[in-house]
């Protein structure tokens, strides 16, 4: 099957690719500091059976910065005002890490709007020293810009063999990073230390059906997490990938799609999204 896909720009000049002919949509929200690109292994699969929606947040990749200082909250409203220029009424949103916590600030802003939900390699509530040790990483940032956190970020991302193994893929992460505005990459990185407390105990509570998945080796995104976040969800299912850090969906790929892939069929709707 010819797989069609269409790239455009929002109103508010956020890049997006929409691909696949027909289906249910699901958006994929992409983590701190990364673009679009960084769901390369999972469109393919996704796109067979649903219209999958990838773009980049603002102040990221090919998407300008949206004029505000960057919270949760604008990028929910990034999210519904995308969704409504290219004429989606309702979506799966698979969010990672700080997409993560973006999908679930998207619930809470606009549960009418989902089908499902995927909360993927996310954040919960920090215990003192994780959120000490997060907030030195954003003056870090600030300081010295996007270089000055990159090389300790691949290592908690990838797993010790596979950055020794593939360095191109370690060159293509690094440099998606390194090309973030240093001015723009700590106020984003900024939303990951405040953001979680207002994601804790949801309200409205998330009502949609839910995926909780990470990896057994993500320390700052972990399965007790993982765990604690789908506790606060009723019915959410929680998946842990064991072996795996933070970016499983390029180092396992599919292991990774598998487990989406199998939720988004068990709750996709029967008409079109």
């Amino acid at each position: 099957m010819a797989m069609n896909a269409r790239s455009g720009r929002a109103r508010d000049g956020t890049a997006y690719q929409l691909t696949g002919g027909s289906g249910p949509v699901v958006a994929l929200v992409h983590g701190l500091g990364l673009n679009r690109g960084m769901w390369r292994e999972q469109v393919p699969c996704l796109a067979a059976r649903f219209r999958v929606l990838t773009y980049d947040l603002a102040g990221h990749g090919e998407s300008p910065p949206s004029g505000a200082r960057p919270s949760l909250a604008v990028f929910s409203s990034q999210l519904s005002g995308l969704l409504d220029d290219i004429g989606i009424a309702r979506a799966a949103v698979a969010g990672f890490s700080l997409g993560g916590m973006i999908a679930r600030r998207f619930a809470m802003d606009h549960s009418e709007r989902l089908w499902a939900l995927a909360i993927l390699h996310s954040a919960h509530r920090r215990d003192p020293a994780a959120h000490a040790a997060i907030a030195a990483r954003v003056e870090q940032a600030r300081a010295r810009g996007p270089s000055a956190t990159v090389e300790a970020a691949l290592t908690r991302w990838f797993g010790d063999d596979f950055r020794r193994d593939h360095g191109d893929t370690m060159d293509l992460v690094r440099r998606w990073i390194l090309e973030n505005d240093p001015e723009i990459y700590p106020l984003n990185y900024q939303v990951l230390v405040e953001g979680v407390d207002e994601l804790v105990a949801p309200q409205p509570p998330i009502s949609c059906p839910t995926l909780v998945m990470t990896g057994s080796e993500d320390h700052g995104n972990s399965p007790a997490m993982s765990v604690a976040i789908a506790g606060e969800i009723a019915g959410a299912r929680t998946v842990i990938l064991d072996g795996l850090r933070h970016m499983a969906m390029m180092e396992a790929p599919a292991r990774f799609n598998a487990e989406l892939l199998a939720f988004l069929d068990d709750v996709r709707p029967g008409a079109e999204g």
